[in-house]
This record gives structure tokens, C-alpha cells and sequence, in this order.
């Protein structure tokens, strides 16, 4: 699957949280996250720890990683890979891009790299 999906301004994200892109929208299998990371980069993983049933949304980011909220594990959120046990497996990772003032998210395509928002942050 190639189609981008719309998820919205990057204001709409606040720096540090996550956006849950349910399959219902994508298209893809699982729910995917997109983490707007606190240096303004994009990142969008598969929602769900690889090691238990947790959404990575609710987890802790902090600088490019992303610690899952019920047993910690921990993953970058730029590779998918595992950071910290338990989680022994990595994350899928989906490109996303900005494009015209637009957060763009390419389901089951690799991310290649961070996406920094440059214009006006919200708050």
C-alpha cells in the first residue's frame, strides 16, 4: 500500500504525544502511531509493543525513543529497533512526511527518515 493518508496540520500533534491512525483509516492491518517528537521530527511506528498488548501512543517519549507504558520496553522511534527489554522484537516502522503544511502517512512503507516540522508550533 502506497496512498498517503492524511492525519492532519502538525500543530495538531503536540510535541511529545502521539496520533492513533486506526486501521478502519489506513488501510493497514494494525493501528499505526505517529509520534511528533519534542525536536519537531515525524516518526509513525505500529501502535502495539512487540512485547505485549500496549499502545507505544501512551508510552514516554523522550528525544527519539518511545518507552512502552506497561513493562517499559523501549524503541527508536527513527529504526523500529528495540532499545530496552522486555520487547526482544522491532517495531514496524511507516514513512511519514509533512507536505503542505500536512502531516502525510505512507502505511507499510519503510520510514527512510525524520520528518522536521520547520513552521509555527501550537501553545
Amino acid at each position: 500500500m502506497s496512498d498517503g493518508i492524511d492525519v492532519g496540520s502538525p500543530d495538531e500533534i503536540e510535541e511529545g504525544t502521539a496520533r492513533i491512525v486506526e486501521p478502519e483509516e489506513s488501510g493497514f492491518e494494525e493501528p499505526i502511531a505517529v509520534f511528533h517528537t519534542e525536536t519537531g521530527c515525524f516518526f509513525a511506528l505500529n501502535d502495539i509493543c512487540t512485547h505485549e498488548e500496549a499502545s507505544l501512543a501512551e508510552g514516554w517519549i523522550e528525544g527519539d525513543t518511545v518507552e512502552c507504558p506497561l513493562h517499559s520496553s523501549s524503541f527508536d522511534l527513527r529504526s523500529g529497533k528495540v532499545l530496552g527489554l522486555p520487547a526482544t522484537e522491532d517495531a514496524r516502522t511507516h514513512r511519514v512526511e509533512v507536505e503542505d503544511g500536512r502531516i502525510v502517512l505512507y502505511p507499510g512503507l519503510d520510514a527512510e527518515k525524520a520528518v522536521r516540522h520547520s513552521g509555527p508550533s501550537a501553545g
